[in-house]
């Protein structure tokens, strides 16, 4: 069963947010997991796309933004995903089924969840991403999956 970890930061910046995104995906590489992460806002998957490459100097995160089904399976440890739809039996995804690691930044649960050995959801305190969390959280907790908590 997929395991999922809340992550409650005691901020509203939206760039500290995206910043610790970043540290995670970098703690994540370094252990060898392949991460996907979900995101349907532009401006966070091109912030994101932008800080993998600048959040800590010297930080390398091979990584690729998708916006459209690839014809190809990606082959970096990092995929941002802008709005795409992987439970369309997408062939590309199908043939790489080894993501380990799922970091959601959509509003809601998106249906292909549980593929992943694991999924994070990051909440901060903006009002608006805050309720969207604990709507997510109960969805999991409805569904039986085991939650974990990290206040950062």
């Amino acid at each position: 069963m997929t395991q999922v970890d809340f992550y409650i930061l005691n901020t509203d910046s939206n760039n500290s947010r995206l910043r610790f995104i970043c540290r995670i995906t970098d703690k994540a590489i370094r252990a060898q997991n392949h991460v996907f992460i979900n995101t349907t806002n532009e401006e966070d998957a091109h912030n994101l796309n932008k800080l993998l490459w600048t959040f800590s100097p010297g930080s390398f995160i091979p990584h690729a933004l998708i916006d459209k089904k690839p014809v190809t399976p990606p082959i970096e440890p990092v995929i941002i995903s802008l709005n795409l739809d992987q439970s369309n039996n997408n062939k590309a995804y199908q043939a790489k089924n080894n993501w380990d690691l799922m970091i959601n930044l959509a509003p809601n649960v998106p249906a292909f969840f549980s593929r992943y050995m694991r999924v994070i959801e990051v909440v901060d305190s903006e009002s608006a991403r805050k309720l969207e969390g604990r709507d997510r959280y109960r969805f999991y907790k409805d569904r039986g999956y085991t939650l974990k908590h990290h206040k950062i």
